[in-house]
């Protein structure tokens, strides 16, 4: 095992639940959550990240000097930091996006090559070209977009979007940061030794993820139920048909452990995680779940207008990952969404005035 990890973006959803697991599941080793605290509600895991055991460095992957500064070189970098939201830079200036997503992760591959770590890119299910997507041939249902099985498209097929999917054409300036950044690492690989994995996530979700309309929708929805806040269902003719698979976050930190454990099979590879056909929900669906769960109905109104770069619909094909290791999602919707159901209200004091500023 590594006996110094660094995980950047490491006071966010994914980076602080990761860094904990790691701390628990290895206690001699030394793992350091790196994290500028832009983001509301990260302020809410340094309490979280201490009990852990888990080092914070207050820093930002902007300023190499900030990596610099860490008291001591890593082994493993998780390069968890990102400006993750699919709309940032539309109606605006993406520099934000950039500079956190393409100089940051650039910073953090000179810092692996300086020191010599191995690297783990969470990179996203949003690099593939929305466009393609959205000619996916597909039924629909009573409450979903559903996948037909003869697909055109190579890495198409009923099972969702594979690894072999076509890259041509805009995903998104997000996504295109994250694709951009996948190329980084190949070519820090070739040049420097640089070993990495890039793992393409869908839709995480879980306990802890401070959900808005951009990001974190399946939180989002729960939240409004708890809290009694109207939801609208956007594009798509207002349908809430449309349809994501989602990932309960620990079921990332069960494949982070197998690949931390097996680096050598891993490293070189990209891989689709996400939660696939079986883990999958349409907007209403959530919606049902959430009225079930929470015991609450809230008012949902139907928007026609279609965002920026929106698909229809988006599911993970992980057999690659899956034949490699054997490794799937166990944890099912009604257990996700009740999972998501009981930190709200167990920590629901704490969460009011920070949704508030959420909007």
């Amino acid at each position: 095992m590594y006996d110094r990890i660094l995980v950047t973006g490491g006071a966010g959803f994914v980076g602080s639940i990761l860094a904990m697991a790691l701390q628990a599941a290895h206690p001699a080793s030394s793992v350091t959550a790196l994290d500028n605290l832009r983001r509301r509600g990260s302020e809410l895991n340094l309490d979280r990240l201490r009990h852990a055991g888990v080092r914070f460095a207050h820093g930002d992957v902007r300023y190499r000097e900030d990596l610099d500064a860490l008291p001591e070189p890593s082994e493993l970098i998780l390069e968890c930091s990102a400006e993750s939201s699919v709309l940032a830079g539309y109606g605006g200036s993406p520099e934000y996006l950039i500079d956190s997503n393409l100089t940051g992760c650039f910073h953090c591959l000179e810092y692996a090559r300086r020191v010599k770590a191995d690297f783990i890119f969470f990179s996203t299910s949003r690099v593939y070209p929305y466009a393609l997507l959205n000619e996916l041939a597909y039924v629909e249902d009573e409450t979903r977009f559903s996948l037909r099985r003869e697909q055109t498209l190579r890495g198409a097929s009923e099972l969702g979007v594979s690894e072999d999917f076509p890259l041509e054409g805009p995903r998104s300036l997000y996504g295109m940061t994250k694709l951009a950044g996948e190329l980084m690492l190949q070519e820090y690989a070739d040049a420097y030794g640089v070993r990495g994995i890039v793992n393409r996530c869908g839709l995480l979700t879980g306990p802890w993820q401070m959900g808005k309309t951009d990001q974190g929708v399946i939180a989002l929805w729960m939240l409004a139920h708890y809290f009694g806040k109207p939801l609208r269902y956007i594009g798509f003719e207002g349908s809430g048909k449309q349809v994501r698979d989602f990932l309960h976050i620990d079921d990332l930190v069960d494949l982070l452990e197998e690949q931390i454990s097996h680096f050598d099979r891993y490293a070189g590879k990209c891989f689709n995680v996400g939660g696939g056909k079986a883990c999958s929900l349409s907007l209403r669906e959530t919606t049902e779940l959430c009225r079930t769960i929470s015991g609450r109905s809230i008012s949902i109104t139907a928007s026609t207008d279609d965002r920026p770069v929106d698909v229809r619909i988006y599911i993970s094909d992980h057999r690659r990952i899956s034949s490699l290791c054997g490794w799937k999602p166990k944890r099912a919707a009604q257990q996700t969404l009740t999972d998501i159901f009981n930190w709200i209200h167990n920590e629901q004091r704490r969460l009011e005035p920070i949704l508030a500023m959420l909007g």
